[in-house]
């Protein structure tokens, strides 16, 4: 899509840039449309408070997640919260953003866009996650307990608060909108692979052992993605086939536990970890040697609202999948597209397994069957709606482009 002209964007994202996919292929999209990005983020020991590179500046603030308890949150999100939004209306002042985009979580931290939003910046708020069914599966508690249901309100004002929503699924749009949200202002961006980073014609299958089944998982290493219950099955599946492995690939806070299970279970030599952040060619690598690629992740009310961004990437990957049955994949794919199972039963996982590993005819109808589905929902499609959103609510911009410029954008965007 051809670009209005050079206007320059600012991104807020509590979390590591340009390791987060979505904030990542955004600013790419916005980029390729000529636009200048600014992203306001954290930074991982050993990253640059400051880069620049082409059209992209990046403000690290010094602030490292960690995982902790109500109260360590809080201060994490308010501490990068002062800082973003100190950064947001210095960096305003200077440039004059058209445009500032902020993801979630926390919902809140949309407001640290208040400066540039009361000298005339348009805010548009990317929800990526729904906060209280967030929230009410991390501390165990239903939707109607008072801390639940104040970060609904807060939810809403955060709506308000911007010009314009994006979400990922239909699922959380219709959460947002059954609490009060206006369905006009809210459109869905999926969570889609980048085709040029995850294409099969750029990476043939390596040549493997005869015998060997290979399944794969990749992403950070954490409790909700289940990956405990793909290793469980494995054990289950050991003497069935012989020749399977498992590949997981990345970091986070469970590894440990993960390694002392595959010690307990007396896997090691089916179990290879990478064990640390890999660079995303080597993951895209070892998609194309796996025979199957496996998206565990828990089921409860908060992942019934979402996708998981691997299972898109086992698509373009021209991959089977076995995916948890949640509602939200479900509604957009079905068993049509994957094998289902039910998430955290590494019984019924060891069945899935099983049927793909002697069916090859099977795997290859799945994979066929979810790139068709898919088609709709690719990212150069998703990526095309983004602009064009971006576009509308630039060219409302009081500082927007005028004459010549702006006929041509309407024109663009009629």
């Amino acid at each position: 899509m051809a670009a209005i002209q050079p206007t320059r964007i600012c991104f807020i994202r509590q979390g590591y840039y340009p390791l987060d996919t979505r904030v990542r292929r955004q600013v790419r999209a916005l980029t390729l449309a000529g636009h200048e990005v600014d992203v306001i983020c954290l930074s991982r020991p050993g990253e640059p408070r400051f880069e620049r590179q082409d059209k992209v500046t990046v403000h690290r603030v010094p602030i490292t997640k960690r995982r902790a308890g109500h109260f360590a949150y809080l201060i994490q999100y308010g501490a990068f919260f002062v800082f973003a939004m100190w950064m947001a209306t210095v960096l305003h002042l200077r440039r004059r953003y058209e445009l500032v985009q902020v993801f979630t979580l926390p919902d809140v931290l949309v407001f640290a866009a208040v400066i540039p939003r009361l000298l005339g910046a348009r805010v548009l708020l990317d929800l990526q996650e729904s906060t209280p069914e967030f929230y009410a599966v991390k501390f165990g508690v239903g939707l109607r307990h008072p801390a639940v249901r104040l970060m609904a309100r807060l939810e809403q004002a955060a709506i308000r608060f911007a010009h314009h929503t994006i979400t990922c699924t239909d699922q959380m749009r219709e959460a947002f909108e059954s609490r009060g949200a206006a369905p006009s202002t809210i459109e869905v961006i999926m969570n889609s692979a980048a085709e040029e980073e995850f294409d099969p014609k750029r990476y043939p299958p390596a040549q493997r052992a005869p015998g060997e089944f290979r399944i794969i998982c990749h992403g950070t290493v954490e409790r909700i993605y289940g990956i405990d219950t793909i290793v469980r099955a494995v054990a289950l599946l050991r003497d069935d086939i012989p020749g399977l492995r498992l590949d997981i690939y990345g970091e986070g806070s469970a590894l440990d536990e993960i390694r002392s299970l595959v010690g307990d279970l007396d896997l090691a030599d089916r179990v290879y970890f990478s064990g640390r952040f890999v660079p995303l060619e080597e993951v895209v690598r070892a998609i194309a040697n796996a025979d199957v690629g496996v998206v565990a992740i828990r089921q409860d009310m908060f992942r019934d609202l979402m996708h998981c961004l691997k299972m898109f990437e086992y698509i373009a990957m021209r991959k089977p999948a076995i995916v948890s049955r949640t509602r939200s994949v479900e509604a957009y794919f079905g068993d049509s597209c994957f094998r289902l199972f039910k998430a955290g039963d590494e019984h019924d996982l060891a069945r899935a397994i099983r049927d793909l590993y002697a069916d090859p005819q099977l795997r290859g109808r799945l994979a066929r069957q979810a790139a068709r589905t898919n088609q709709p929902y690719r990212w150069s499609h998703q990526r095309k709606r983004y602009q064009e959103i971006v576009q509308k609510l630039v060219l409302k911009h009081p500082g927007g482009p005028t004459g010549p410029a702006l006929i041509e954008a309407r024109s663009q965007s009629s």
